[in-house]
């Protein structure tokens, strides 16, 4: 038991402070990117904010504040989210009313990171996808087949332009985006 809480001591200290310009990349491009994804919302659904998903702003924290980081990467991001939100579709379509919801919640999100890490398309945020899909309200749920798409694709790929715009501004030669495609 001992050897088993020895594990959880520091093996080592945390990092400094990034410096103030890369502070100040990570507000712009987060600002801009769920400041586009509620425009568009605003423009395209029903009802305000249908487009302002929690799993985009922890998207935001990744794409913009830490742009070389591979959870980061489009092909995680695009594709983590999309899976997941498959995922969870798929799992409210077979299950809902079989198991019950704290079990759909967790088969979501397992067998979304399941696929994510199978696929290469490791996003965390992901997890928060296919969650907000099966606990969500009747709005969320009645898209059915068409919630991997919109909200979610076209969310994640408004992140991405920006990501691709703001993360390239910078003068500084490591703040590239993105480091791969594929």
């Amino acid at each position: 038991m001992q050897k088993y809480f020895h594990r959880m001591k520091s093996k080592s200290k945390r990092e400094s402070r990034k410096p103030i310009s890369k502070i100040l990349w990570s507000f712009i491009g987060s600002f801009l990117g769920i400041y586009f994804i509620a425009i568009f919302g605003k423009w395209f659904s029903i009802e305000d904010s249908f487009f302002l998903l929690g799993s985009f702003g922890a998207s935001a924290v990744l794409v913009y504040g830490a742009p070389q980081a591979p959870f980061s990467q489009p092909r995680n991001l695009i594709g983590g989210h999309i899976l997941s939100a498959l995922v969870s579709v798929c799992i409210v379509k077979v299950f809902l009313g079989v198991l019950s919801l704290e079990i759909l919640c967790a088969l979501s999100v397992s067998l979304s990171i399941l696929l994510m890490h199978y696929s290469c398309t490791m996003h965390p945020p992901g997890g928060a996808t296919a969650l907000i899909y099966v606990i969500g309200s009747s709005q969320i749920q009645d898209l059915g087949w068409l919630y991997p798409f919109t909200p979610i694709a076209i969310g994640a790929l408004l992140m991405l332009l920006v990501a691709l715009f703001v993360n390239n501004l910078s003068q500084n030669e490591k703040r590239h985006y993105p480091t791969y495609w594929i």
